[in-house]
């Protein structure tokens, strides 16, 4: 039987998915291993601070992806090329909906006062690139401010909703409707509706 050896790099996103399947209070070293099928000596050689070093880490990991998806892009790309790669970018990392937004999940509960750094810098950081490209794109601050707000709003709120109604088409029209409230064409498709029985 051949055993597969693991990188830290390879670890990561299977504890990710792991945290947005579990919350990070429900997560035990037990659950964490029964999800990414890794024993807890491989779990505690790559994360020897245990449970609380496993999420900074994998916080650390979705800033990284984003930074080069979507922060960066924002702040220096074109302004419309790069709101529209925003808005695709989005749509791809959360599954159209499927995925729930770790940072968001932690943002909502005791986890927050572990991570809270992490976790403003994160969203700190979105609505400002986003501001950016919007005021080089002729908004003025306030507007560009706004408008940038209540994008990154409504996709959080969209997440929910996806996941709470089991619309999976909800994703995709609310992306929508951002790329019109942000003056830019969407290359969203839409999903079609699929709800769990």
């Amino acid at each position: 039987m051949t055993r597969t050896v693991y990188e830290k790099t390879d670890v990561i996103p299977l504890v990710a998915e792991a945290l947005r399947d579990l919350g990070y209070e429900g997560a035990s070293f037990s659950r964490i291993t029964e999800r990414t099928a890794l024993g807890k000596g491989s779990l505690y050689h790559f994360f020897p601070g245990g449970k609380e070093e496993m999420a900074a880490e994998v916080l650390a990991h979705v800033d990284a992806w984003f930074a080069t998806n979507v922060f960066r892009p924002l702040e220096e790309d074109e302004p419309q090329a790069a709101i529209a790669h925003m808005l695709t970018a989005v749509d791809d990392y959360f599954r159209s909906g499927q995925r729930i937004c770790l940072v968001g999940s932690f943002a909502l509960d005791a986890t927050r006062d572990r991570f809270v750094g992490a976790i403003q810098r994160y969203f700190v950081r979105w609505i400002s690139a986003l501001c950016g490209a919007l005021k080089r794109t002729g908004k003025d601050a306030d507007t560009a401010k706004h408008l940038a707000e209540d994008a990154v709003l409504a996709i959080q709120g969209a997440l929910v909703l996806t996941r709470a109604t089991m619309d999976n088409a909800l994703f995709s029209r609310a992306l929508k409707r951002i790329a019109i409230s942000l003056g830019v064409p969407s290359a969203i498709k839409t999903q079609r509706r699929q709800t769990k029985t």
